[in-house]
């Protein structure tokens, strides 16, 4: 199946969608907004793994550069964030709290870019998938937009912005943990899910560090929970 990639800006900002090759689709299709982790960019391989296994189960997807990373101009206020907390892992420390602040500030940025990416693009319905700074950000936005009607979230922690943005959620989340996270303590992923005012929500927990690859299964999961809850149900 060949997938269609469109990249496209939305004042100033890059993005790229995925779409399937078919054209039998009759208005708006469900769309998948995918956020990248830290030090990667909107085409990284993981995003577009992602993007074409959900487009070849029928959904778009988009990505969004997040500041400072990818076609984004490099801003030197985060960049020096950003060397703060590898300085602190690198040293054995906690980069717990500089990771909250550093997703807090760039959150107040990116959830009106990526509302606006949407007010553009027009969708159908809208889920998010997003681990690591694809949570950090993704919490507040899926806080924040409406138009979002699930969301695939982890890897993050409950810092005091995080846990009363996710007390706003309300919508249906599956939530990966990796269980081995150097970087976000365990309690604190935890303490995240226990945080989602949804009455739907999924833990998903599994052996591993912050950086290695998440098991398949769990893209087959989220797939699933995806045309669960975007997809109406045949007549």
């Amino acid at each position: 199946m060949r997938i269609h990639e469109e990249h496209f800006t939305v004042d100033g900002v890059p993005a790229v969608r995925w779409t399937p090759p078919d054209s039998t689709t009759t208005g708006p299709r469900p769309l998948i907004l995918i956020g990248h982790g830290g030090g990667q960019h909107k085409t990284a391989p993981a995003v577009v793994h992602r993007a074409h296994r959900f487009a070849a189960s029928g959904f778009a997807a988009v990505a969004v550069d997040a500041p400072n990373h990818g076609d984004r101009p490099s801003d030197d206020r985060y960049q020096r964030i950003a060397t703060e907390i590898r300085a602190r892992a690198d040293a054995g420390g906690d980069p717990a709290p500089l990771l909250a602040d550093f997703q807090t500030l760039v959150a107040a940025q990116t959830v009106p870019e990526w509302r606006a990416v949407l007010h553009h693009l027009d969708p159908g319905p809208v889920g998010y998938w997003g681990v690591s700074l694809g949570c950090g950000l993704g919490v507040p936005f899926v806080a924040a937009e409406p138009r979002v009607r699930a969301a695939v979230l982890g890897l993050g922690g409950a810092s005091a912005p995080a846990a009363e943005a996710a007390a706003r959620i309300t919508v249906p989340v599956e939530f990966l943990v990796q269980w081995d996270d150097e970087r976000v303590p365990r309690a604190q992923s935890l303490a995240l899910f226990d945080a989602f005012g949804s009455t739907e929500k999924t833990l998903h927990a599994n052996p591993g560090r912050h950086g290695d690859r998440l098991p398949e299964h769990e893209l087959d999961s989220a797939v699933r929970f995806f045309t669960r809850h975007l997809t109406p149900p045949p007549h």
